[in-house]
């Protein structure tokens, strides 16, 4: 159990945890100096049953609510002291607002210096205390005497703590890793050291883990759990951890920083969050307010956009976008602080809901039901939420990144709500069931009607299609889609062409004959530099408009492609050019090549090298800037070889598709 003590200044704080561990939290000289806390210190009580108790103790001067903040994150239980001499101060009911946006339920109050004040005003105390709690989440809660100086009760604390710690469940460790930095300092014979609560997850020596928001790259040497040498640390534990890596040094990491597993680092911006103004606020919320924005151990500036009106009046609780000057860490569920620019009062504070807002369309209807499911904290049921209001289909790797949740609790996830899963290159995409039977069944239906209309053409257009249907997804996802009904034997890929499995396209009887005469001609040796149509007219022999009219026709099923006029190439010829331009482009430094470079490659001449880039350009399969030239990956497989489209292919079709990713899990659906 981690506690967190808080209180006005100079109320016993730091007292009170040296009187129950014997170790004195403060350790910077000028603490000693003033008497006060101005930054956090740690302590630590082993209990009766094994367990460590481990104290953050918070610095109750108003001027250092940021460091108190910095230390509030990821305690159990709270500890707050009321010095019996002076009564409820202002900082008691601030800390006691922040403990309560924070969402922390349970705690203690600590009614201490009772040896400085008669029976009289003890009581006049407890009253004021009860009168407090009434209108909180700590409405009951135990109020103890006692005195550090002398001490009387300091017994009966420990005792209460160490039930309440028998009573904390340890936080469940599943989930991926988050550690919010609040120290980081170097140690001679060790190294770089960062200590703060674990959020999420574990940890184990040898651990490659991230720093965000800078993105450094760390590896976990040895760990600290609860001021115990471990091998392991978890959610819920007070760790330090020994990191090694380029560039890890003290300077590299900062309070406020977390430490986390590398999949989490996707720091952010822009949030949407539910806030709850404090009613002891005297203006309502505008549009844009300036403020400090405090989350674990981070602290920045930030705008704050009120969503639902123009204002959010004291006391009440909306939707509002936080825009902040720097990126931070978060994940979804977390809670924040937020105090005005001058550092002299609390604001509000709540729960982050979308870590990627948008800046634009902000108040749609279909923007309310996201955030509404967004807000659930059962993974399957916002996820299931989400499927619901956003075309049946979600980004899973953004979803799951943004609520730290491991490979374990995805699969839990997909599988309970029978999701099909679609993995691209950059991200992991989900259909709900229906979804994807509705997707499924409009792009057969479509095949079926566009091959009723053009029963000579070979396919439909992928992106063509891809417009068409709905779900919209995007062209990655759109192509494993495919890709996955392709290995399921309901359609073929030709390219870029999609086509019904069933479907054949046929040339005309007297067309098809002659194709077979003049496909020979277009391979073999000198396939990279084929006869045009008028030399492949004399060599056949055949009319020389019929020929032309054979090989549009055959373009136009895809097996030739007429590169300039009256120079038809091979489908397979290009795709095989494809994977040459691909190579250069792959041996270049920038990964640019010029057409000098493919008429080498070709052994060709310089002409027809041009006229082969200058078609791929008006394709898009390459980008031009002057004479270089550089590849367009989302167009490389426009020219992929058809299935069995032509009356002499040999081929079947699943050499021809291209699996720059794979399908979809079985057990995913």
């Amino acid at each position: 159990m981690i506690i967190g003590t808080a209180g006005h200044v100079d109320h016993g704080k730091t007292t009170l945890v040296r009187a129950l561990t014997g170790i004195d939290t403060d350790r910077l000289k000028e603490e000693k100096a003033r008497g006060i806390s101005i930054d956090l210190g740690f302590a630590y009580l082993p209990a009766p049953d094994g367990e460590v108790i481990g104290f953050v103790d918070v610095p109750g001067h108003e001027r250092f609510i940021h460091n108190m903040l910095a230390g509030a994150s990821g305690i159990d239980f709270a500890v707050l002291v009321v010095a019996a001499d002076d009564g409820v101060m202002p900082q008691t009911v601030e800390h006691l607002a922040i403990l309560d946006l924070l969402g922390i339920r349970r705690g203690l109050v600590v009614l201490g210096k009772i040896d400085l004040v008669s029976a009289v005003e003890r009581a006049q105390r407890h009253a004021e205390i009860t009168n407090l709690l009434a209108a909180t989440p700590f409405a009951g809660a135990a109020v103890l005497e006692a005195s550090p100086a002398n001490g009387e009760g300091i017994d009966a604390v420990r005792a209460h703590l160490f039930a309440a710690a028998a009573e904390t469940h340890r936080r469940p460790a599943h989930g991926r890793f988050r550690l919010a930095v609040d120290r980081s300092f170097t140690l001679a014979g060790a190294g770089t050291i960062v200590t703060g609560t674990a959020l999420s997850g574990a940890v184990e020596i040898g651990d490659r883990l991230a720093i965000s928001p800078s993105g450094l790259a760390a590896r976990v040497r040895s760990i600290h759990a609860q001021n115990r040498a471990a091998k392991r640390g978890q959610a819920g534990e007070r760790c330090a951890l020994n990191l090694a890596g380029d560039r890890i040094s003290k300077e590299a990491i900062a309070r406020g920083d977390m430490v986390l597993d590398p999949h989490l680092h996707a720091p952010t911006d822009r949030l949407d969050a539910k806030l709850r103004v404090l009613r002891s606020e005297t203006k309502p919320i505008p549009q844009w307010l300036p403020a400090r924005f405090h989350h674990g151990a981070a602290e920045c500036g930030a705008r704050v956009v009120p969503l639902e009106d123009e204002r959010l009046a004291p006391g009440d609780e909306g939707w509002v976008q936080l825009v902040l000057d720097h990126p931070v860490a978060a994940c979804v569920g977390d809670r924040f602080i937020l105090r005005d620019t001058s550092a002299r009062r609390t604001i509000g504070g709540g729960m982050l809901v979308d870590l990627r807002a948008p800046a634009r369309k902000r108040r749609t209807t279909q923007r309310w039901r996201r955030l509404e499911a967004m807000t659930l904290a059962d993974p399957c049921q916002s996820l299931a939420g989400l499927l619901a209001t956003s075309a049946d289909i979600v980004d899973l790797s953004a979803f799951a990144r943004d609520r730290a949740m491991s490979d374990a609790e995805i699969e839990t996830a997909t599988t309970a709500l029978q999701l099909v899963v679609l993995p691209t290159q950059n991200a992991t995409f989900a259909l709900s069931r229906h979804g994807w039977e509705t997707f499924r069944g409009a792009l057969q239906t479509l095949l079926a009607a566009f091959h009723e209309q053009n029963p000579d053409l070979q396919g439909v257009p992928r992106e063509r299609l891809r417009r068409a249907l709905e779900p919209h997804l995007a062209p990655p996802v759109f192509l494993v889609a495919l890709q996955t009904l392709a290995e399921a034997g309901e359609i073929a890929l030709d390219g870029a062409w999609v086509r019904l499995q069933d479907h054949r396209a046929r040339l005309a009887p007297e067309h098809d004959t002659l194709w077979r005469k003049v496909r020979p001609k277009l391979g073999g040796q000198d396939r990279f530099r084929p006869p045009r149509v008028r030399d492949l007219a004399q060599a056949l022999p055949a009319p020389e408009a019929q020929l032309r009219q054979t090989l549009k026709l055959a373009s136009r099923l895809g097996w030739v492609d007429e590169i300039a006029t009256d120079h038809f190439f091979l489908r397979e010829t290009i795709a095989v050019i494809v994977t040459f331009i691909q190579d250069l482009a792959r041996r270049a430094p920038d990964g640019q090549f010029t057409a000098a470079q493919l008429r080498d490659r070709l052994d060709n001449g310089r002409k027809v090298a041009i006229q082969i880039l200058e078609f791929f350009d008006r394709h898009g399969v390459t980008l031009r800037r002057g004479d270089m030239r550089r590849i367009n990956p989302l167009r490389v497989d426009l020219f992929n070889p058809p299935g069995a489209g032509s009356s002499d292919a040999s081929s079947s079709d699943e050499g021809h598709v291209r699996r720059g990713a794979a399908g979809p899990r079985p057990g995913s659906g």
